[in-house]
């Protein structure tokens, strides 16, 4: 019976091991595109024009997802990993506030990524401060965070 039991458990130990046999320990990475990153904390667009979002991703194994968020920050709310303060405007509301949440797969294999994206920001929604987040996670599930403050301005004529 011993026998049966330390075979299972071999067999289990081996499924749970990546192929190249690492433990992948390690969360991903949001790092700049030759040092530029978009958007960043505190900048204004206006309705009807792009949000624009460029930066790399990279993982010490294998890249999973990443996921692109956009909501109100008309209560004032923060998430712990803008890069300071910026203007902010008296608590209200919202009415119409522009709402983004969607989900990219990352080809398999690629433990870099650039991402070159631009978001088309709708022309009818609430003028204010809105926040932008990224959330990218590895194969293995380790996930990264960032998140910026950024601010809807009329459109430009």
């Amino acid at each position: 019976m011993n026998r049966y039991l330390s075979i299972f458990l071999l067999c289990a130990l081996c499924a749970c091991s990546s192929s190249s046999g690492e433990k992948d320990l390690v969360p991903p990475e949001i790092l700049p595109v030759e040092e530029y990153i978009s958007p960043t904390n505190c900048q204004e667009y206006p309705l009807g024009t792009f949000l624009p979002v460029a930066c790399l991703f990279t993982d010490d194994v294998e890249l999973g997802s990443f996921n692109l968020e956009v909501h109100n920050n008309f209560d004032h709310h923060t998430h712990g990993t803008e890069a300071g303060e910026c203007r902010q405007d008296p608590k209200k509301d919202p009415v119409n506030p522009w709402i983004y949440n969607k989900d990219y797969k990352i080809p398999a294999g690629q433990s870099s990524y650039e991402v070159d994206l631009k978001i088309p920001i709708p022309e009818d929604v609430d003028l204010g401060e809105y926040h932008f987040m990224i959330r990218l996670t590895d194969a293995s599930g380790w996930q990264q965070l960032r998140s910026v403050s950024i601010r809807l301005i009329e459109a430009l004529d």
